[in-house]
């Protein structure tokens, strides 16, 4: 899976994971090389070509640095980070085999339009996780430029712009050979929805999961969000999320401030600091890094009950609502 991420709308660096031989892992931007002195394989890869595209593969699972690590991998998908208004991010999708191209959540049409023109690539697919207009705002845009098909939520039918193929939980679609999970994934609103691609390691979900947060309860309640929160934490650790927003730097003064023992949100807390000093996106996650530190995966923490004053015998649901009512007031 090749992973393009832009900074800004001037600014573009990208790496490609690839699953199947060996290399070396990048994160988007400025994330440090990270390698081992037994990699000289690699190494001599990343030699061999251009430093904005570096190709990670290897056959087994192999830890090399706290925030880097080497990955199985297949897949011929291409994901590229699209940044759009303020702080959203719409993401294209780019079917190496047979040139399909998808957007997720276009929340507006030029930023896409451009991306597109770039490489003249045109535009099948347009997937919406929910129905809000900063996940929706390109649709009819983009639906006019390129005749591209809507895919969203069958509840949420009247509610996005231009929708065409309605999808509904457990539904399997196929994205040009590229099988998607649709998980219904309520909470934030009463129809969003998250598409995972398990060939890929991949979930978008829009605005139910971020980095160390979890969406606003504008239509739903806590316990249909810890639902549909432990439906991706069911998914593989070394899942990458790709969510609505870059708000990890904001969410992780929160987290910070109810579980500030917390070692592992102590470091990566740091490490996002340093990305986004240096404009860099912190996006995509891995599920395994949410689960070590997003405080909405640690309903459990004794040190975050304790901050807010969560009582012993209250559910995992009801933290999460305390949880979620200190969040919207820090």
């Amino acid at each position: 899976m090749q992973i393009i991420s832009k900074a800004s709308s001037a600014a573009m660096a990208s790496f490609t994971c690839s699953r199947g031989t060996s290399g070396l892992c990048v994160l988007p931007g400025t994330r440090q090389l990270c390698f081992r002195k037994g990699l000289l394989y690699g190494f001599m890869r990343l030699l061999s070509i251009p430093f904005k595209t570096l190709h990670l593969a290897t056959s087994r699972s192999l830890r090399v640095a706290q925030f880097c690590s080497v990955s199985n991998m297949s897949s011929s998908l291409q994901i590229e980070l699209v940044p759009c208004l303020r702080d959203n991010y719409a993401y294209l999708l780019h079917d190496v085999d047979t040139g399909t191209v998808g957007v997720v959540d276009p929340s507006e049409a030029v930023p896409v339009i451009d991306a597109l023109s770039r490489k003249n690539r045109n535009l099948t697919y347009i997937l919406n996780t929910h129905h809000h207009h900063d996940h929706t705002g390109g649709n009819m845009e983009l639906k006019a430029r390129y005749g591209a098909k809507v895919i969203g939520s069958a509840i949420d039918r009247d509610r996005i712009p231009g929708i065409d193929i309605v999808l509904n939980d457990g539904d399997k679609w196929m994205f040009a050979g590229h099988e998607v999970h649709v998980i219904e994934t309520p909470g934030h609103t009463r129809g969003h929805i998250s598409f995972y691609f398990p060939g890929s390691g991949a979930i978008f979900t829009g605005d139910t999961l971020f980095s160390l947060s979890c969406g606003k309860l504008f239509e739903g309640t806590p316990e249909q969000m810890f639902s549909s929160l432990q439906k991706i934490m069911s998914l593989p650790d070394d899942t990458s999320i790709y969510c609505g927003h870059e708000y990890t730097l904001s969410n992780s003064k929160f987290a910070m401030s109810i579980e500030p023992n917390n070692e592992a949100l102590q470091s990566y807390a740091t490490y996002v600091a340093q990305l986004r000093n240096k404009g860099s996106p912190t996006i995509p996650t891995t599920l395994k890094m949410e689960k070590s530190c997003n405080p909405f995966l640690r309903t459990s923490s004794l040190e975050i009950r304790q901050s807010l004053g969560i009582p012993d015998a209250a559910n995992d649901s009801e933290a999460l609502g305390v949880i979620r009512r200190a969040k919207d007031n820090f």
